[in-house]
This record gives structure tokens, C-alpha cells and sequence, in this order.
């Protein structure tokens, strides 16, 4: 037997069984020992039926006797027997519809059994409980530490137990998968002995042990892949990407402004130009919360590599936000330029007036006849700036110097879209996302970029007063919006669904279509517009733009409002089904509001009573900060959930052990001194 021998030919097992462990991903030998227990429960106690507490799971060694099957009158099947303890007290013991137990147990025969002693009038039961022969082999169920497995709907803890004893001597054979020096250094025990001592537990420190070697491995191989995925993208030095710091020109860029950028701000604008001045591609992420100034770092950055002469593209994720960058960013770039000519005659070239950027749109609505231009602009350089979507990086969309992509919104570029980027020259790459991350998840969902954090808020924005509101309060909140809108005010209502399910679980969530009818009747004076996924591009846009224009009052949508839009006047928004977002997603909701100089409101209805009481909404009523937020979803939620990072047998509660600060911070420099060993070994050969 091999690491690599089929379980089929290894376990003496039915067929249903092997198609069940097919089913969780186990083929081999290697992956069923790879397997790892969800948890540990320690049934090394043993108890006395007179010692033992009621009600609470107990394990008692002792004997059976009198075991029959019989069956009830309802036609149930029933195994009982008299169980005897060590010391001579005696038990009723019985297992329902579990016919089997019969042939498994004989008269006398010596036991170690687990489970629950119930009170059943005047008498003791042990009702179902798991059993476990003793003899001259090692208990395996009972009388130790005890490992507990994810199950299969045809696979239990007991069996999978059971099997791995007739794999554990390949145990042995499992490769050693970290650096001897990492091992020396953190005094971990090797991969084999940690497996073993998951599967084969001696003791409670010998698994705390085992468990940090196993969440620092993964831990490790992870930062391993991020990072080689970041040597990948920077692996091309091109000189034509190294873009100097025009430091006067981005002083002359403060000055314009009527506020003061932030020091988050100006870090993270330094860290990407000082980035771009290297001759190999910029990779960085650039985290800042809603209302962060985000676009403003990306405007500074853009204008300085438009002074170079490089191209540069901004990536969104829908048409509706491209429009929106299109105009507030082409109107700072013109205000800057035109303030450039105006003061600032150090910065011209030769006293020669500077050039106004050419800015473009290239959506999927323009007309065939204006993109044909564009990307002939494109090519040819007359065009310096486009905005638009992930079309943007089509095989027919070509540049003369593109120096740099910005995409924002980053969970929405995948590994496809850079790869394509790589065939237009591999430029400068900044990511931008409004979803606060935990430095930790940071480091690894996001570990092929370097980090820029935006931390404070430019300007003395409001905060958004936020209430959990239970479906009985209604009335009181729609009295407050329709007071609101006679103050001149806008709103916004978010519903989990477009229109109503046929599904009984879904019943009771709201969808935009019969809110929006159900607002009709209820503010038959108000204006009332909805917006969907299943809308075209130039109905949104329309909707949108009415909604900006205050033409309408109440704007019912579903979540396509979540990134970007930009309302000054609205100020309440009613997020219906609340329950059903994460903490994240709610938080970018709640940003649509608090844009302008009002006291803004955001009210998170819940489809019943008992989920308005619910502590994950509550920390929206208590918390502004997305950063705070998103640590409270990652505790709640765990980081397999929230960033797609759960693997095949790694539960959660090692998945939660390979996310604490300490054991990521030491796994990415392991990761990044194996790698910088690997360069050099290939340099010097």
C-alpha cells in the first residue's frame, strides 16, 4: 500500500460506501489520511453508572446481557439489554431502529459504552448509545481523546474512524511539505506526526500541537501561491514602465482642491507613484472604506502618469458607475488643468500651456461608429484616459503605452482578466475596493498585491444614524420617510429579490416589483422609480439619472446600487430582509446615503420579529467603521465563508486557527524567504 493505492482496493467496504467517500473528494489512500477531524472529544473519563451526571454524555465500561429484538406495536423495531458496570450497579440500555445491534452484541460480552443516562420514572435508561468491545486492541471510539469527522449522508464519524486504522501505517510515507529551517525555527512537529496525531490522538497538547503545524502549513501554502502569483505579474522589467514622481505637480494637485486630503491619502498616493517609478509592474490593492476618497487618490495618480505621456485605463464594474466616474473624474481633471494654466507656470512645459487630457467612454451602449474612434484613439495615443467596464480589455481594444489599469472593485477581476492584461503590455496594476478587509484575510485573498489603507475620512461627514427595525414598526418609519421627502429629501429601499418567489422559504422576502407597488399605495403623492439587474443599460442609466435630477422620491432597487452611485440628497435608506446580507455588503448599502451636508439615516428591516434582536445587525447600529465591521463578519462568519478559502478537510476550526494574526504574518515571511532562496539559487546557476 502506497499514498497513491485506491481506497477501493484498500478497504474492505460496499460500493455505496467507496461512491460516498468519491463524493467528498477521497480516492486515494493520501486523501482519506489527509482528511483532517473537525474536532476533538476527549471520552478518556471513565465513569461509574453511580458517578455518572444525568443527561450529559458519559463513557462506562462494563458488560451486556440479555440482549433481545423485539418490536413495538406500532411496528418499530427495538434492541434492549441489561448493561452491568464495574462495580456491579445496573442500567436498562436500548437502541431504536437499529435491528443490526442484535447480531453485533452477545450475551456477556465486555463493553465500553458512550453516551446519555436519562431518568425514566423510577429507573435508568441509556437510550442509542454507541459501543465499543474491549479486548487486546487499543479503544478507538471511547476511553481517550476521540476525533470527530465531517460526515456524509452515508459516512458517520465511527466509521471513518474505523477505516483509518487499516491506512495508518502509509501515515509514515506523507512528504514533509515546509522548509527544514521553518521547522527547526518554530520547533514544529513533522507533517506525519501531526497527521497521526489528529487521527490517533494521545493527548490534548499533542493535538494543540498538531493543529498549529497543520493551520501554519496551509497558512504557508497559500502565501506561497499569492506570492508566486505576484513574481508572475512583476516577473518582465520594461523600462518604458518607470514613471517618475512629478512631486510638483501632485503639490499643485493638493492646491487645487477646496480640502485638505487626508495623511491616508497622501500615503497611499506616495506608496503607489514611489511603486511606479520601478521598471517592473505595480501590483497593489488600495483598501479604504466607504467615503474614503478612493477616486481622489486615483485621479492624483492618473494625472501624474498622464504627465509622463503613458496611457491610462479605469476599469468598473457596470456601465451605470462608468458614466458616473466619466463625469466627476473628467471634471476634476479639466478643473486641475485649467488651475495648472492658470497658476501654476513652473509646470508648463517650454511656458508652452498644458494640455487638457483626453478622456473617453467605451461601454457596451456606445454606438459602433463613436468606438471605432475611441479605440483608434486608443492605438494611436490621442486618447489618454478611458473608463468604462471589463470590455476595456478585449482582444480588439489595443493601446499605443498603456502605463496604467485601475480596476475598482477588485473581488470582480480574476485571474482571466490579468492574463490579458499581460497582452497589452503588463502595465502598471492598481486594485481599488470600498470592502474594508482584515489585514489578515488581506494578506492572503489579496496577497499577490502589495496594501494601501485609507483609514480616515476626508472632511466632517455625518454619521448615518442606523436602526434594526422589526416588521411591527413599519408605520413609524414610513411616517419619518414621507416627512423626509417633504423636506425635499430622497430615498432609497434595497429588497433581496426582483419580484416575488414561488418558493414557500422565499415568501416572505420582499422583491423591488411588489415594494414598489405596495409604496405606490402607501405615498400615493410620491414619485416612485425601480431599478434592477434585469433592466438595460439605458433604462438604468435613465432611472438614474431622474433619481439625480430629483424627479423621483423613493428609488426601490436591488443590490445593483451597492458600489459607486453617488446621491447628495438622499438621506434615508431602507434595506428590506436585511438578515440576508453580510455585514459588508450592508455597509456599502448604508454608504449611499451621508453624501451630502444632512443627517442621513439608514433603517435595517428584518422578515421577522426575533431577527431584529439578531447581534450581527445590532454591530451595524453600534460600528461606522467597515473596518471594524468586517473583523465582526470574519469572527461570525469565519474566513471560509466570507472569502471562498474553505479547502477540502480543512474545517473551519482550523480554518479560524490559520487566520490569527501571529500565524499569518509568520507564514507570509517564511514564504517570502523560500521564494527570495529559489531566485537566488536560479540566479546563481
Amino acid at each position: 500500500m502506497d499514498l497513491k493505492t485506491t481506497l477501493q482496493e484498500v478497504l474492505r467496504t460496499t460500493k455505496d460506501h467507496i461512491e460516498g467517500l468519491k463524493d467528498m473528494g477521497l480516492k486515494t489512500v493520501e486523501d482519506l489520511l489527509l482528511y483532517l477531524p473537525r474536532a476533538h472529544e476527549d471520552l478518556s473519563e471513565m465513569q461509574t453508572i453511580t458517578s455518572a451526571p444525568l443527561d450529559i454524555k458519559v463513557t462506562i465500561r462494563g458488560t451486556v446481557e440479555k440482549i433481545r429484538a423485539i418490536r413495538t406495536k406500532h411496528g418499530k423495531s427495538l434492541v434492549t439489554a441489561i448493561f452491568t458496570d464495574l462495580e456491579g450497579q445496573t442500567v436498562d440500555v436500548m437502541w431504536f431502529n437499529q435491528p443490526h445491534i442484535k447480531r453485533m452484541l452477545q450475551d456477556g460480552d465486555e463493553v465500553v459504552m458512550t453516551g446519555k443516562l436519562i431518568e425514566k420514572g423510577y429507573k435508568l435508561q441509556f437510550q442509542s448509545p454507541t459501543f465499543e468491545r474491549t479486548g487486546n486492541s487499543p479503544l478507538i471510539h471511547a476511553g481517550r481523546l476521540v476525533p470527530i469527522y465531517p460526515q456524509h449522508e452515508s459516512i458517520n464519524t465511527k466509521w471513518l474512524r474505523e477505516k483509518m486504522i487499516l491506512v495508518k501505517d502509509a501515515i509514515k510515507l506523507l512528504p514533509e511539505t515546509l522548509p527544514k529551517e521553518v521547522m527547526e525555527e518554530e520547533k514544529f512537529l513533522s507533517r506525519s506526526d501531526a497527521i497521526r496525531a489528529l487521527h490517533f490522538p494521545e493527548d490534548p497538547e499533542e493535538v494543540e500541537k498538531a493543529l498549529q503545524r497543520i493551520a501554519f502549513e496551509e497558512m504557508y501554502l497559500l502565501q506561497l501561491n499569492v506570492l508566486n502569483r505576484k513574481k508572475e505579474w512583476q516577473g518582465n522589467t520594461q523600462e518604458r514602465l518607470q514613471t517618475p514622481m512629478e512631486v510638483d505637480l501632485i503639490k499643485a494637485f493638493f492646491s487645487s482642491l477646496n480640502f485638505i486630503p487626508t495623511d491616508s491619502q497622501r500615503v497611499a498616493i506616495y506608496e503607489i507613484l514611489t511603486d511606479m517609478e520601478k521598471d517592473r509592474p505595480m501590483s497593489r490593492l488600495l483598501e479604504g472604506d466607504v467615503g474614503s476618497g478612493k477616486t481622489l487618490v486615483a485621479i492624483a495618480v492618473i494625472a501624474n502618469t498622464l504627465k509622463s505621456g503613458g496611457q491610462c485605463a479605469l476599469m468598473v464594474p457596470t456601465e451605470v458607475l462608468a458614466k458616473q466616474h466619466m463625469k466627476s473624474i473628467g471634471k476634476m481633471l479639466i478643473h486641475f488643468y485649467n488651475y495648472l494654466n492658470r497658476e501654476n507656470s513652473e509646470l508648463r512645459m517650454q511656458n508652452v500651456e498644458l494640455r487638457q487630457p483626453v478622456v473617453a467612454l467605451l461601454t457596451g451602449s456606445v454606438p459602433s461608429s463613436e468606438s471605432k474612434k475611441i479605440k483608434q484613439g486608443l492605438i494611436n495615443g490621442t486618447i489618454d484616459l478611458v473608463i468604462g467596464t471589463h470590455a476595456l480589455i478585449t482582444d480588439n481594444v489595443q493601446f499605443n503605452d498603456l502605463r496604467l489599469v485601475i480596476v475598482d472593485e477588485q473581488h470582480r477581476f480574476g485571474v482571466e482578466q490579468r492574463k490579458r492584461l499581460a497582452d497589452k503590455g503588463s502595465p502598471h496594476f492598481l486594485a481599488m475596493t470600498a470592502t474594508p478587509i482584515p489585514r489578515t484575510l488581506a494578506l492572503t485573498a489579496h496577497g499577490h498585491h502589495d496594501l494601501s489603507v485609507l483609514m480616515e475620512k476626508p472632511g466632517k461627514r455625518q454619521p448615518i444614524h442606523t436602526k434594526v427595525v422589526s416588521p411591527k414598526d413599519r408605520v413609524t418609519v414610513e411616517r419619518f420617510i414621507d416627512q423626509q421627502i417633504e423636506e425635499e429629501r430622497q430615498v432609497f429601499v434595497i429588497c433581496p429579490l426582483i419580484q416575488d418567489s414561488e418558493n414557500e422559504d422565499m415568501m416572505e422576502i420582499k422583491s423591488v416589483q411588489a415594494e414598489a407597488a405596495r409604496l405606490r399605495l402607501e405615498f400615493p403623492n410620491r414619485n416612485i422609480a425601480l431599478l434592477h439587474g434585469r433592466m438595460s443599460s439605458s433604462e438604468k442609466d435613465e432611472v438614474m439619472n431622474d433619481f439625480k435630477d430629483r424627479k423621483e422620491d423613493i428609488l426601490v432597487s436591488t443590490s445593483v446600487i451597492e458600489v459607486g452611485i453617488d446621491i447628495p440628497n438622499a438621506t434615508i435608506i431602507v434595506i428590506e430582509g436585511s438578515e440576508r446580507f453580510g455585514l459588508a455588503q450592508l455597509h456599502q448599502f448604508r454608504g449611499r446615503v451621508g453624501r451630502g451636508d444632512y443627517k442621513s439615516h439608514c433603517f435595517l428591516f428584518t422578515t421577522t420579529p426575533e431577527q431584529s434582536r439578531s447581534p450581527r445587525l445590532k454591530a451595524m447600529e453600534q460600528h461606522d467603521s467597515g473596518f471594524m465591521l468586517a473583523e465582526i463578519d470574519l469572527k461570525i462568519r469565519g474566513p471560509g465563508e466570507l472569502f471562498g478559502l474553505r479547502q477540502s478537510g480543512v474545517p473551519d476550526i482550523h480554518l479560524k486557527r490559520m487566520f490569527s494574526p501571529e500565524l499569518v504574518v509568520k507564514a507570509r515571511r517564511a514564504a517570502e524567504k523560500e521564494l527570495a532562496v529559489g531566485i537566488s539559487t536560479t540566479q546563481s546557476t
